[in-house]
């Protein structure tokens, strides 16, 4: 996939990046890792520093000094999960900031503008989330009002790109947990003709085998030359399954969130840093890991370091967690061209736990 910023290997895990930064990572380690594109959040930059600081610097990019891709999210999750007071109209969301209760209104047309001035690479249209076992009544006038955001978001990007912006635009799949619903959402992206999909309304809760039903159904209405993208999935069982799927893109916080309290990925499955029988056990995080914190440092020293509340310890741990997702997304991609990719999942699989150590 080729963007402004360069071209993106796929599949690919892109860090969250909500406040401009991945927390706990500077942007050297990030190359060091091989990330070619990141996250980061509308609502979050729109609320502080604002958009007039980001202009000011000439775009997102040269405000945070990162030279990849950056893709951004509408802001619209960030609305009805963070926002006080929120309303939703035709119009576009009238919500309350979660710092100060200032009053604000979000329209689908100024997602799309201020996605434009920090100069997303791929930005997302506005959408109306629904949590799980949301009522089939709720999620239709969501995705009415979704498809209707949509049309409006479609016409003010393409107005951004005949003023010279080159960021992509994805619409987004909706219809909550409803077959009908998704069809219809999936028929509504379709005819919008935006460069590339993103599958909304997953990861929100609900079942395991509910997330990988509705992946398998919503997957297999969409077409296949366009970028793919589910958004909040950062597990390597969900990443494998979603790879499976033809997904290409997918973000979560949770290497750099678990990292920060001392849990990390290994082949054998996640470990908890804190735990007495890391005591004395000098072996790396993790044998197969060829990042640098498994070359440099013991499982002892990170208890340590998470024991006395270091920083360093969110530092390392969070770093080894991105290499270790970008790892598997690389070697999956590999086992991908060369035609042997359900075997590579299984055989992870396999050795792979998910109770933490």
């Amino acid at each position: 996939m080729v963007l402004p910023h360069g071209p993106v290997s796929t599949p690919a895990f892109m860090p969250v990046g909500t406040n401009g930064t991945v927390k706990a990572l500077t942007r050297e380690d990030l190359m060091e890792i091989g990330f070619e594109i990141i996250l980061a959040n509308t609502y979050h930059l729109y609320l502080r520093p604002g958009t007039e600081v980001i202009a000011a610097a000439g775009s997102l990019h040269s405000f945070m000094q990162w030279p990849g891709n950056i893709l951004t999210d509408s802001g619209g999750y960030q609305v009805f999960s963070l926002a006080r007071l929120r309303k939703i109209r035709d119009e576009g969301v009238e919500f309350r900031s979660h710092i100060d209760g200032s009053s604000h209104i979000l329209s689908p047309e100024k997602a799309v503008e201020i996605q434009a001035l920090l100069n997303s690479d791929i930005q997302m249209q506005l959408d109306v989330c629904t949590p799980w076992e949301s009522p089939y009544k709720k999620a239709k006038e969501s995705l009415r009002i979704t498809n209707q955001w949509l049309d409006k978001a479609k016409q003010a990007w393409e107005a951004q790109v005949r003023a010279g912006y080159q960021g992509k635009l994805f619409s987004i799949v909706q219809g909550n947990f409803f077959k009908d619903l998704r069809e219809q959402s999936v028929e509504a992206v379709i005819a919008s003709e935006t460069p590339g999909i993103a599958i909304g309304g997953l990861s929100v809760g609900e079942p395991k085998e509910v997330f990988l039903e509705y992946l398998a159904y919503t997957t297999s209405r969409l077409p296949q030359e366009k970028p793919r993208y589910v958004m909040g999935i950062g597990t390597p069982q969900y990443i494998l399954a979603a790879i499976e799927q033809g997904i290409d893109l997918f973000d979560c916080v949770l290497p750099t969130r678990t990292g920060r309290i001392g849990h990390v990925f290994t082949r054998q499955g996640p470990l908890a840093l804190k735990k007495s029988a890391n005591r004395l056990d000098f072996r790396p995080i993790d044998e197969v890991c060829a990042c640098k914190v498994c070359r440099t440092y013991s499982r002892a020293y990170l208890r340590h370091l998470f024991k006395t509340q270091e920083i360093l310890c969110a530092m390392l741990a969070s770093f080894h967690n991105l290499y270790f997702l970008h790892d598997l997304v690389r070697n999956a991609r590999k086992a991908i061209e060369e035609d042997r990719f359900l075997s590579f999942k299984q055989a992870f699989l396999t050795c792979y736990a998910g109770d933490t150590q």
